[in-house]
């Protein structure tokens, strides 16, 4: 079979090849899938650079988020059936077979296609563990969502919304205004054109965000602080402005407000049990129109490397999504 591998460590680009390897077979706990599609993630990119906080051995497959049809079940595998599709999350699925946990995968929300389907566990569980469990977010609060464009951010601007918030997305440019209010989002505030400090404040009569849902970091988590509510709550969920931002404890003490971090993997070692009911509620909503992953291209397997490196870029919006139903 083919299946793309980062070679080295580098420039995405540079360093993902097709490579004919052998079918692999599931072991124990295990589920073998025919691939469908292959949901790009921002840790491919720090993957392929060896950034990321898993190192795996080179060479190695690359792409973290699947939808696909089982073909085999590994010992002690109940739940599952041949031609069930299914999605997973597990490092290593950019091939046309893939081997995962059993235990990370979940059926395909009948109302998605099969690339929306990909894309739905880390971006929309990231968001449901952030927002619900870790900001408590409640119906007529209002939620800041940075990178409100990109598929970790619309999938924010969605779950916010179908929780009742009222939401304010920020973006980098014009081009991705639309992408946001297509995500749903009531204000969209271009960064490079206006202060988000103050059209926060000026939307909320002072008040500030409630909860502020922030993938950034940096100084776009300074200025947050100047726009968080009484009692408010702002979410960590990453770092992709490129600096780790530092949380004054005596700034939340005097404005009373909470830095939240959020790792959603965490929750598959710690947590095992929530995992599945988070898929049952963003399945809920998927089905009743309330979520969909917003794709916004589909691409053929030979150009995954090539899309790899525009999301690292930083030139996409929404979800790049890796077609291998042609492949």
């Amino acid at each position: 079979m083919r299946a793309w591998q980062v070679t080295a460590h580098g420039e995405p680009r540079d360093v993902m090849k097709v490579v004919e390897i052998d079918e692999p077979a599931p072991g124990a706990g295990e589920v073998a899938l025919r691939t469908r599609a292959v949901a790009i993630n921002f840790p491919d990119v720090l993957l392929s650079r060896g950034e990321y906080q898993v190192k795996p051995e080179l060479p190695f497959s690359p792409g973290i988020e699947v939808c696909g049809e089982v073909v085999a079940l590994g010992e002690g595998v109940e739940g599952f059936a041949v031609g069930d599709r299914v999605i997973s999350s597990h490092i290593g699925v950019m091939a046309e077979t893939v081997v995962v946990p059993a235990a990370s995968t979940f059926p395909a929300p009948e109302g998605l296609t099969d690339a929306e389907a990909s894309a739905l566990i880390i971006g929309h569980q990231t968001g449901w563990f952030g927002l619900h469990r870790r900001g408590q977010l409640q119906a007529g609060e209002t939620l800041l969502v940075h990178a409100a464009a990109g598929g970790v951010g619309t999938a924010a601007v969605q779950l916010g919304k179908a929780a009742g918030a009222t939401v304010i997305g920020v973006v980098g440019s014009e081009a991705k205004r639309q992408v946001a209010l297509d995500a749903g989002a009531d204000v969209v505030v271009n960064r490079r054109d206006e202060d988000f400090v103050a059209v926060v404040n000026e939307h909320t009569g002072g008040r500030g965000a409630d909860v502020i849902y922030d993938p950034v970091g940096g100084e776009t988590f300074q200025r947050s602080t100047k726009c968080i509510a009484f009692e408010g709550r702002i979410i960590v969920v990453g770092f992709a402005g490129g600096e780790i931002q530092s949380a004054k404890a005596n700034h939340a003490l005097v404005k009373n407000y909470s830095v939240v971090g959020l790792h959603w993997g965490l929750y598959q070692s710690k947590a095992p049990e929530l995992v599945p009911l988070a898929h049952q509620e963003l399945t809920r909503l998927a089905n009743e129109g309330a979520i969909r992953p917003l794709v916004s291209e589909v691409v053929p397997f030979a150009d995954a490397a090539d899309a790899v490196q525009r999301l690292g870029d930083g030139s996409t919006v929404g979800r790049l999504v890796v077609d291998f139903s042609t492949s």
